[in-house]
């Protein structure tokens, strides 16, 4: 097992889709919001993401080729 922090910054499109949910769904993956901040327009969550790592990494190229924006979270520092 192992866990993944990273900020997803969401297209304008993208904002009402379950993405999140639907990561934890689909790549038996365990997502935790730590910091977030959206409204109808813009979005963009710090994630940190629990489990196997090949279905952690899986789940990220699969929210990228949605739209999401994908940035690696380093101690609180995001890098990107």
């Amino acid at each position: 097992m192992a866990l993944k922090r990273v900020r997803f910054t969401f297209p304008e499109e993208m904002i009402k889709e379950p993405v999140i949910y639907r990561m934890g769904h689909e790549f038996q993956v365990v997502t935790n919001v730590r910091m977030a901040d959206v409204d109808e327009h813009t979005g963009w969550v710090v994630l940190e993401i629990d489990g196997d790592p090949e279905e952690i990494e899986r789940s990220l190229v699969w929210a990228q080729s949605r739209g999401v924006r994908v940035d690696p979270v380093v101690g609180d520092i995001v890098e990107g």
